[in-house]
């Protein structure tokens, strides 16, 4: 699992150079006895929740087929793993952003610097192209798209939905999703779903270790409990303030339904500004203290107010973070639905 996947991490290595993945053995096999039965299919749709390592298995699997073109060699068929040597060509390359075979889709920076919120048209006509040039050495070629629902404008989504209907030969796309469901229809059906769980905490927190380079100490546990199994969360905490955010916050969570007028103020302050980070932290211990009263034994009314609790923070986040508007109304607003919430 690597720390900086799926536009979640910090600063540690990009799944592209990850040589370790934690807890998605199971993932990992299905993949492996796909390739080398000779008969795997040609687009996965890698599903699950942000962080979890999902970019790594895709980059994992992409590095292994190229690294063995021929499924049925001995090294294909004797594999315990889709492991390989970070020293191999291939390795060396996809690391350095230099392997042919490989295309990689994602959001770019424009003209201004900032990142873009889609996967532009352009790129997916990269895809086209690409899949219609001739293979590299092995004869493969292997198309990453990180993130698939970053595929927003309907004239990309089509674009790959073209490629992926008429597939040449000896092609794989793996399409890396945080939410699956809002893929369109004919596109999930097109591709073979490998949906992965979140992590365990020590798998989590051993990850988290692996990627920093330091010891699983109790600031790393920590961290990975907070994270609900995703490494990626867990390393933004221990990289930034996102820690000491999450447990102000968590405090005056456990304080509902009374409400601190001062400490608010503070909070909004503290994420404040452009970047989304610590809105995105706010978010996720907000819906981590939504998410704890669902799993109380409740009658079904006080749920749907749940629910609807949720919904109505994360269409108010969203549209905060989309039309960059101040974060202090937002703390205050979401506060006012959360002690409505406790007291009811």
């Amino acid at each position: 699992m690597s720390a900086d996947e799926d536009d979640d991490g910090g600063d540690g290595p990009h799944p592209r150079e990850t040589q370790q993945l934690f807890g998605h053995a199971d993932a990992e096999r299905i993949l492996l006895e796909a390739y080398r039965s000779s008969r795997i299919p040609h687009a996965w749709l890698i599903g699950g929740p942000r962080g979890i390592g999902k970019a790594t298995l895709a980059y994992r699997m992409a590095r292994f087929v190229l690294a063995h073109p021929d499924p049925r060699s001995p090294e294909v068929q004797s594999a315990r793993s889709l492991a390989v040597d970070r020293e191999h060509p291939v390795a060396r390359r996809m690391a350095a952003q230099a392997q042919g075979d490989l295309l990689v889709l994602e959001r770019t920076e424009d003209d201004k610097g900032k990142m873009r919120t889609v996967i532009t048209v352009d790129q997916m006509r990269r895809n086209v192209s690409f899949f219609g040039s001739t293979a590299g050495e092995g004869g493969w070629r292997v198309c990453i798209i990180d993130s698939a629902e970053e595929l927003k404008l309907p004239e990309a989504a089509n674009a790959l939905l073209k490629v992926l209907e008429e597939p040449p030969p000896n092609s794989l796309f793996l399409l890396v999703s945080h939410a699956p469901r809002q893929l369109l229809a004919t596109i999930r059906s097109r591709c073979r779903v490998l949906d992965l769980r979140p992590m365990a905490t020590g798998e989590v927190a051993q990850a988290v270790a692996a990627a920093l380079g330091r010891d699983a100490d109790a600031e790393v546990m920590e961290a990975a409990t907070l994270a609900e199994g995703s490494v990626g969360r867990a390393v933004t905490m221990l990289e930034g303030p996102a820690l000491a955010l999450r447990q102000r916050l968590t405090q005056l969570l456990e304080r509902l339904p009374e409400t601190d007028a001062l400490a608010l103020h503070a909070l909004g302050d503290a994420i404040a500004g452009v970047d989304p980070q610590p809105l995105a932290t706010f978010v996720d211990t907000v819906n981590a203290w939504l998410s704890a009263r669902l799993a109380e034994p409740q009658e079904s009314r006080r749920m749907v107010r749940i629910a609807e609790a949720w919904e109505r923070v994360n269409r108010a986040a969203s549209e905060a973070q989309e039309f960059n508007l101040e974060r202090k109304p937002l703390v205050f607003s979401v506060f006012a639905m959360l002690a409505e919430t406790a007291r009811n």
